[in-house]
Protein backbone atom coordinates (compact mmCIF):
# COMPACT_ATOMS: atom_id res chain seq x y z
CA UNK A 1 0.00 0.00 0.00
CA UNK A 2 1.53 3.10 -0.70
CA UNK A 3 2.03 6.34 1.11
CA UNK A 4 -0.40 9.06 0.59
CA UNK A 5 2.63 12.58 -0.23
CA UNK A 6 1.62 15.90 0.13
CA UNK A 7 1.61 17.28 -3.21
CA UNK A 8 3.33 20.22 -2.87
CA UNK A 9 6.76 18.83 -0.58
CA UNK A 10 6.09 15.28 -2.58
CA UNK A 11 6.90 13.93 1.42
CA UNK A 12 4.97 11.40 3.07
CA UNK A 13 2.45 13.23 5.33
CA UNK A 14 4.08 12.41 8.37
CA UNK A 15 7.23 14.16 7.39
CA UNK A 16 5.63 16.85 5.72
CA UNK A 17 8.39 19.88 5.28
CA UNK A 18 5.45 22.81 4.27
CA UNK A 19 5.03 23.87 7.73
CA UNK A 20 8.34 25.19 7.97
CA UNK A 21 8.73 27.10 4.96
CA UNK A 22 8.40 30.84 4.84
CA UNK A 23 7.29 33.21 1.70
CA UNK A 24 10.43 35.37 1.31
CA UNK A 25 11.55 37.78 -2.19
CA UNK A 26 14.35 37.34 -1.75
CA UNK A 27 16.63 40.57 -4.22
CA UNK A 28 20.14 38.36 -4.56
CA UNK A 29 19.55 34.98 -6.62
CA UNK A 30 20.81 32.28 -5.08
CA UNK A 31 21.87 28.85 -6.98
CA UNK A 32 22.45 25.66 -5.05
CA UNK A 33 25.31 23.53 -7.19
CA UNK A 34 23.90 20.42 -4.92
CA UNK A 35 25.85 17.67 -4.57
CA UNK A 36 24.14 14.36 -6.20
CA UNK A 37 24.17 12.62 -2.82
CA UNK A 38 22.18 15.32 -1.00
CA UNK A 39 19.11 15.43 -3.25
CA UNK A 40 17.43 12.51 -1.32
CA UNK A 41 18.24 13.04 2.27
CA UNK A 42 15.55 14.19 4.12
CA UNK A 43 17.71 15.81 6.96
CA UNK A 44 18.78 18.58 4.47
CA UNK A 45 18.02 21.61 4.05
CA UNK A 46 17.53 22.88 0.38
CA UNK A 47 14.49 21.68 0.25
CA UNK A 48 13.56 24.30 2.49
CA UNK A 49 15.13 26.94 0.93
CA UNK A 50 14.20 26.03 -2.96
CA UNK A 51 10.43 26.78 -1.73
CA UNK A 52 11.16 29.29 0.76
CA UNK A 53 13.34 31.78 -1.72
CA UNK A 54 11.24 33.36 -4.27
CA UNK A 55 14.98 33.34 -6.33
CA UNK A 56 16.30 30.42 -6.11
CA UNK A 57 17.88 27.92 -7.96
CA UNK A 58 19.14 24.13 -7.56
CA UNK A 59 21.72 22.55 -9.96
CA UNK A 60 22.93 18.80 -9.13
CA UNK A 61 26.47 17.34 -10.11
CA UNK A 62 30.34 17.31 -9.00
CA UNK A 63 31.67 19.15 -12.19
CA UNK A 64 29.40 22.47 -13.21
CA UNK A 65 32.13 23.52 -15.83
CA UNK A 66 30.17 22.13 -18.60
CA UNK A 67 27.05 22.02 -17.06
CA UNK A 68 24.39 24.18 -18.89
CA UNK A 69 22.26 25.75 -16.38
CA UNK A 70 25.71 26.97 -14.59
CA UNK A 71 27.11 28.38 -17.68
CA UNK A 72 23.72 29.96 -18.60
CA UNK A 73 23.77 31.73 -14.69
CA UNK A 74 27.69 32.67 -15.53
CA UNK A 75 26.53 34.65 -18.54
CA UNK A 76 23.16 35.95 -16.89
CA UNK A 77 24.55 36.89 -13.44
CA UNK A 78 27.62 38.18 -11.81
CA UNK A 79 28.42 35.03 -9.18
CA UNK A 80 30.09 34.75 -6.20
CA UNK A 81 30.55 32.20 -4.31
CA UNK A 82 30.32 31.53 -0.20
CA UNK A 83 33.33 28.94 -0.08
CA UNK A 84 35.34 29.41 2.97
CA UNK A 85 38.80 29.09 1.04
CA UNK A 86 41.82 30.94 2.16
CA UNK A 87 41.13 33.46 -0.76
CA UNK A 88 38.13 34.27 0.38
CA UNK A 89 37.26 37.70 1.87
CA UNK A 90 34.78 38.15 4.86
CA UNK A 91 31.52 39.73 3.93
CA UNK A 92 31.18 43.16 5.36
CA UNK A 93 29.91 46.34 4.14
CA UNK A 94 33.43 47.01 2.97
CA UNK A 95 33.65 44.37 0.42
CA UNK A 96 29.39 44.24 -0.50
CA UNK A 97 30.06 48.02 -2.04
CA UNK A 98 32.76 46.86 -3.75
CA UNK A 99 30.92 44.44 -5.17
CA UNK A 100 28.17 46.47 -6.02
CA UNK A 101 29.88 48.90 -7.48
CA UNK A 102 32.42 47.21 -9.34
CA UNK A 103 33.06 48.68 -12.54
CA UNK A 104 33.64 46.91 -15.68
CA UNK A 105 36.75 48.72 -16.64
CA UNK A 106 38.75 47.81 -13.28
CA UNK A 107 40.27 44.02 -14.08
CA UNK A 108 40.83 43.45 -10.37
CA UNK A 109 39.32 43.74 -6.60
CA UNK A 110 42.71 43.79 -3.56
CA UNK A 111 42.40 41.35 -1.31
CA UNK A 112 43.41 43.45 1.87
CA UNK A 113 43.72 39.66 3.70
CA UNK A 114 46.49 38.39 1.90
CA UNK A 115 48.00 40.89 -0.60
CA UNK A 116 46.69 40.27 -4.23
CA UNK A 117 44.57 40.32 -6.13
CA UNK A 118 41.26 38.94 -7.30
CA UNK A 119 39.63 39.07 -10.45
CA UNK A 120 35.94 39.65 -10.28
CA UNK A 121 33.01 39.93 -13.14
CA UNK A 122 31.11 42.75 -14.24
CA UNK A 123 28.59 44.60 -12.25
CA UNK A 124 26.70 45.29 -15.38
CA UNK A 125 25.10 41.91 -14.70
CA UNK A 126 22.98 41.98 -10.95
CA UNK A 127 24.43 39.75 -7.79
CA UNK A 128 24.02 35.88 -7.40
CA UNK A 129 25.02 33.84 -4.38
CA UNK A 130 26.32 30.74 -5.27
CA UNK A 131 26.46 27.53 -2.62
CA UNK A 132 27.57 24.37 -2.44
CA UNK A 133 25.33 22.04 -0.85
CA UNK A 134 27.22 19.00 0.23
CA UNK A 135 29.55 17.26 3.15
CA UNK A 136 33.16 19.47 3.08
CA UNK A 137 34.74 16.88 1.78
CA UNK A 138 32.60 16.23 -0.96
CA UNK A 139 32.54 20.06 -1.45
CA UNK A 140 35.90 20.50 -1.60
CA UNK A 141 36.52 17.85 -4.24
CA UNK A 142 33.08 19.72 -6.24
CA UNK A 143 35.43 23.02 -5.93
CA UNK A 144 38.15 21.68 -7.02
CA UNK A 145 36.24 19.95 -10.19
CA UNK A 146 35.49 22.64 -11.30
CA UNK A 147 37.73 25.85 -12.78
CA UNK A 148 34.95 28.42 -13.03
CA UNK A 149 34.33 27.73 -9.18
CA UNK A 150 38.25 28.79 -8.46
CA UNK A 151 37.75 31.34 -10.81
CA UNK A 152 34.36 32.71 -9.12
CA UNK A 153 34.81 35.72 -6.27
CA UNK A 154 35.02 33.95 -2.64
CA UNK A 155 33.46 35.25 0.32
CA UNK A 156 33.12 33.77 3.72
CA UNK A 157 30.93 34.95 6.68
CA UNK A 158 32.21 36.66 9.55
CA UNK A 159 33.17 34.58 12.49
CA UNK A 160 29.88 35.39 14.99
CA UNK A 161 27.74 33.63 12.09
CA UNK A 162 30.16 30.62 11.01
CA UNK A 163 29.73 29.81 14.69
CA UNK A 164 26.28 30.28 15.28
CA UNK A 165 25.15 26.78 13.61
CA UNK A 166 21.93 25.45 15.17
CA UNK A 167 22.07 22.53 12.71
CA UNK A 168 21.37 19.42 15.23
CA UNK A 169 20.17 16.90 12.71
CA UNK A 170 23.39 15.75 11.54
CA UNK A 171 26.49 15.03 12.01
CA UNK A 172 29.43 17.51 10.80
CA UNK A 173 32.48 17.28 10.23
CA UNK A 174 33.24 21.00 12.30
CA UNK A 175 31.88 22.09 15.62
CA UNK A 176 29.01 24.53 15.29
CA UNK A 177 29.17 24.04 11.15
CA UNK A 178 26.03 25.73 9.11
CA UNK A 179 23.37 24.78 7.56
CA UNK A 180 23.03 25.33 3.91
CA UNK A 181 20.10 26.95 4.76
CA UNK A 182 21.67 28.96 7.69
CA UNK A 183 24.63 29.92 5.73
CA UNK A 184 22.77 31.35 2.62
CA UNK A 185 20.36 33.60 4.98
CA UNK A 186 23.61 34.91 6.91
CA UNK A 187 24.86 35.89 3.33
CA UNK A 188 22.31 36.94 1.46
CA UNK A 189 21.19 39.03 4.50
CA UNK A 190 23.95 40.88 5.04
CA UNK A 191 24.30 41.35 1.17
CA UNK A 192 21.10 43.03 1.53
CA UNK A 193 21.45 44.55 4.19
CA UNK A 194 19.26 48.67 3.74
CA UNK A 195 22.23 50.80 4.60
CA UNK A 196 19.27 52.33 7.22
CA UNK A 197 19.50 49.50 9.26
CA UNK A 198 22.34 49.83 11.96
CA UNK A 199 21.77 46.70 13.61
CA UNK A 200 24.40 43.98 12.24
CA UNK A 201 23.39 40.75 11.18
CA UNK A 202 23.02 38.11 13.57
CA UNK A 203 21.84 34.79 14.33
CA UNK A 204 18.81 37.24 16.14
CA UNK A 205 18.24 39.51 13.41
CA UNK A 206 18.36 38.78 10.06
CA UNK A 207 16.28 40.72 8.43
CA UNK A 208 13.59 39.09 6.15
CA UNK A 209 15.49 36.16 6.52
CA UNK A 210 14.56 35.57 9.98
CA UNK A 211 11.18 33.88 10.51
CA UNK A 212 12.87 31.33 8.33
CA UNK A 213 15.71 30.86 10.45
CA UNK A 214 13.46 30.63 13.17
CA UNK A 215 11.16 27.85 10.95
CA UNK A 216 14.51 26.07 10.57
CA UNK A 217 14.81 25.93 14.70
CA UNK A 218 11.41 24.24 14.00
CA UNK A 219 12.56 22.13 11.30
CA UNK A 220 15.34 20.69 13.84
CA UNK A 221 13.03 19.70 17.04
CA UNK A 222 10.78 18.16 13.80
CA UNK A 223 13.25 16.15 12.48
CA UNK A 224 14.90 14.91 16.47
CA UNK A 225 11.51 13.98 17.22
CA UNK A 226 11.64 11.08 14.98
CA UNK A 227 14.82 10.08 17.10
CA UNK A 228 13.77 7.08 19.77
CA UNK A 229 13.69 8.35 23.15
CA UNK A 230 13.76 12.15 22.15
CA UNK A 231 11.88 14.90 24.45
CA UNK A 232 10.15 17.57 23.29
CA UNK A 233 12.05 20.77 25.29
CA UNK A 234 8.22 21.02 27.47
CA UNK A 235 8.83 17.55 28.08
CA UNK A 236 12.48 17.92 29.67
CA UNK A 237 11.12 20.28 32.12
Amino acid sequence: MSRILCPNCHRPEKACICAFTADIANDIHLVILQHPNEVSHTKGTVALLAKSLRKCQVLVGESFDDEQGFLQVMAQYQPVLLYPSEQAHVLDEHLITKLLNYQPNTQYMPDTRHNHQVSTEDNSKPLCLVILDATWKKAYRMFMLSTKLQQLPQVCLPDHLANAGQYHIRKVAKKNALSSLEASCYALAILEQDEHDCLPISPEHAGKYQPLLEKFQQFNQFQLSFRPGHKTPLEET
